[in-house]
């Protein structure tokens, strides 16, 4: 009696696998070559057939994902009404004295507007109409329409935005039970996962283009002040920004919303918002109309291989805190210039970039933990951040300079005559003004220029030039702070 049994079948050594059609014919002619096939054969693994052919798969397919996600990505149009000036473009513009000779062609002295109409793209988050999209599509509009990947319209109320993370949530009138896209976990994405980057571009009805996550956590690129940006390469074309970055769970991870591109068409790198902190902006847009976020009441900098010898600190990535603004949540926690914040709530920070984020995202009154490292130590400090202002000068960046000498450089007391001469403001009160700087010299390459105020050298206050000397001794690396515009920042010199 035979019992039915799974075929196997013996693998090919690797030799034969794509061997010539004469190396095959050699075998089946040559009784040597056949012996030796066999003897190979009998020693080879083995693979079920069956059961390969019955392999486990995750069960999803890209064009069904395509396909559901794309119902819930929508084309936004909008109308922007801008007031131009009553008597037009002309040569000599609004100037009193040419408006009678000019007036049949500038008009009639009555305020002109002009409307302009852009479009861009929008994901349902929800079946009640809510949709995200970038602040950019529809900031000032005065009117905005939302097509529906069916063809259906639909007005648009703007119920809050977000320009320093360019978000936006809209809610579509009268709408009920439409297609949303579920939102997912942008902090589960992996370098080199499949995404889907889907638009409606231009009344198009929608397109999707396919890519992978070339990178995640990218800030510093300039698009906006709080930047997490997702890298992908799948293309994201003009009339695509507002759109959907989606998993192949077809789950929103991010909102597309930049190319870098020299031409102005994609050349391999767009940038979307991810979704976690879409997810915590939109919650606070639909609450409150606008994002509170956190304030922690420092200057910051990225920590540079320079900045971290001279601190003797043996890493390159943290937020090296420039100034502690007073009476802030980190002036009251006992926050240090100098400190290099490397931990938030449980969250490495790698980045001054990354700092702001982790801040900004928490809600004012949160009680944050944070891990910083001051004169090499670690050390953990407690604080309950405040709001940010409206006009957030003592969180902005400082952009560490790159490393300069003094040789060159001409310096001048900080008096009354100086800081009117290079408008330093009395919040300064100590330090040295550079009031000249030899324009071949490493400083000038460097940045220091006139008009910067010297307050700190290797760590220690300097007031006059004996000062100065004294800190500056005859080390190869010497570490500056440095006022300007209100703002310091900490420079390391190489002689």
């Amino acid at each position: 009696m035979s019992t039915d049994r799974p075929s196997r079948r013996p693998l090919l050594p690797p030799a034969l696998v794509g061997a010539s059609l004469a190396g095959a014919l050699a075998l089946l002619v040559s009784p040597g070559a056949r012996d030796s096939a066999r003897d190979v054969a009998e020693h080879l693994p083995t693979v079920d057939v069956a059961a390969a052919s019955a392999a486990p798969s995750d069960g999803l397919n890209l064009a069904d994902t395509a396909e559901g996600a794309l119902k819930a990505v929508v084309n936004i149009s909008t109308v922007r009404t801008e007031t131009g000036s009553p008597f037009g473009q002309g040569p000599f513009g609004a100037d009193p004295f040419f408006r009678e000779f000019f007036r049949d062609w500038q008009g009639d002295g009555v305020p002109k507007e002009r409307r302009e109409q852009s479009r861009g793209s929008g994901v349902i988050v929800k079946a009640d109409g809510t949709v995200l999209t970038n602040n950019h599509v529809v900031e000032k509009a005065s009117e905005i329409k939302v097509t529906l990947s069916n063809g259906r319209e639909y007005e648009a109320k703007l119920v809050g935005s977000d320009p320093r993370s360019d978000l936006a949530v809209l809610k579509l009138e009268g709408a009920k039970n439409l297609d949303a896209l579920p939102i997912g976990n942008s902090s589960d994405l992996r370098l080199g996962e499949m995404v889907l980057a889907i638009g409606n571009p231009f009344g198009l009805e929608g397109t999707v283009t396919m890519g992978i996550v070339s990178a995640k956590g990218r800030a510093n690129v300039g698009i906006v002040d709080y930047e997490d940006f997702i890298q992908t390469d799948a293309a994201i074309n003009p009339g695509n920004s507002g759109g959907a970055l989606v998993n192949r769970r077809g789950e929103l991870v991010g909102i597309n919303t930049a190319i870098l591109s020299r031409s102005g068409g994609y050349q391999g790198i767009g940038f979307a918002i991810p979704s976690d902190m879409a997810r915590s902006i939109m919650e606070s847009l639909l609450k409150d109309g606008k994002v509170a976020r956190g304030w922690l009441g420092v200057l910051i900098q990225d920590l540079k291989p320079e900045l971290a010898e001279a601190f003797d600190i043996d890493r390159s990535e943290g937020a090296l805190i420039a100034d502690v603004v007073d009476d802030s949540p980190a002036a009251k926690a006992g926050f240090q210039r100098g400190d290099v914040v490397v931990e938030v709530g449980g969250h490495s920070v790698r980045s001054s970039g990354e700092l702001r984020n982790r801040i900004g995202l928490n809600p004012p009154g949160t009680r944050v933990t944070v891990e910083v490292l001051r004169s090499g130590k670690s050390k953990t400090l407690k604080v309950r951040l405040g709001t940010l202002p409206e006009n957030p000068e003592a969180l902005a960046s400082a952009d560490s300079q790159d490393s300069s000498v003094l040789a060159g450089v001409r310096f001048g007391p900080l008096d009354d005559g100086n800081r009117q001469r290079f408008g330093v403001t009395d919040s300064v009160q100590e330090g040295l003004v550079v009031t000249d700087v030899d324009r071949s010299s490493l400083a000038a390459r460097a940045g220091l220029r006139p008009g910067d105020v010297v307050v700190e050298v290797n760590r220690r206050s300097v007031g006059s030039i004996a000062e100065l000397n004294e800190a500056t001794g005859s080390e190869e690396r010497t570490l500056l702070l440095v006022v300007r515009g209100g703002q310091t920042v900490y420079m390391v010199i190489r002689s």
